[in-house]
């Protein structure tokens, strides 16, 4: 029971350590409080604060090493593709600037995953994209209801239908970072149909097995994601 409670107390303390190392509370410069100023802070066992330095050491946040303490890494060696660290990036203050290097890496990998699932993608493996998609349009047709997990549901069946193993293994990392992207893209659009529509001409192209429209169509998608982010932050700046 004590190790329980230990692993749910330093998994507290490293959400609200990792945040505050990536919105910039603690840097390079001035690192983090010693161990017994976070067991001070947290009334926690050191036990607990070390498991918590650990899960940070392993996402690329911070390194401790015998004799120079907890040490703050540089954003460059943070491990991005770690769900918590995309997280506490994406809620802090750059936002869009994140999301804007994502929709990046969205571009390099998802047409390329629907031009392999129309190519290769199984039928009942299509058929999921299907499902996903008649979900986002009977929620589009309820002003009541929300499409945004039919929307993930797509996407990542058109990872899992392109038969790349290291394509699905990125679902995780694609549904985080979509998760908030759809929430700045979706209402810039201003049509849910609109939206459930474009999603559309995605799968009829990998249905009828036809790989350079099914890219081309994500391309577009994804595409008009980035010129709403871009003009949402030169609207900020």
């Amino acid at each position: 029971m004590a190790r329980i409670e230990n692993l749910n107390l330093s998994q507290r303390v490293t959400n609200e350590l990792g945040r505050a190392i990536v919105s910039g509370e603690y840097t390079i410069e001035s690192g983090l409080p010693t161990e017994a100023k976070l067991c001070d802070e947290y009334g926690i066992s050191r036990t607990a604060i070390r498991e918590a330095v650990k899960m940070l050491a392993a996402k690329g946040l911070i390194s401790s090493r015998p004799r120079q303490g907890i040490r703050v890494e540089e954003p460059s060696n943070w491990n991005l593709y770690d769900t918590s660290v995309l997280k506490w990036l994406l809620s802090s203050s750059p936002s869009l600037h994140v999301l804007r290097e994502f929709l990046q890496m969205r571009l390099a990998i998802e047409p390329q995953a629907a031009a392999l699932a129309a190519e290769f993608g199984k039928d009942e493996d299509i058929d999921q994209i299907e499902y996903a998609l008649n979900d986002m349009k009977t929620a589009a047709e309820d002003p009541q209801a929300s499409m945004h997990d039919a929307d993930l549901r797509f996407h990542t069946s058109i990872l899992y239908a392109s038969g790349n193993r290291f394509f699905f293994q990125l679902r995780e990392f694609i549904s985080t970072a979509l998760d908030v992207s759809i929430q700045h893209t979706t209402p810039a659009k201003g049509n849910d149909m609109s939206v459930a529509e474009d999603h559309g001409k995605i799968y009829t192209a990998i249905r009828n097995r036809q790989p350079e429209r099914a890219k081309n169509m994500m391309t577009y998608l994804i595409d008009e994601a980035m010129s709403f982010i871009e003009q949402e932050i030169q609207r900020k700046s």
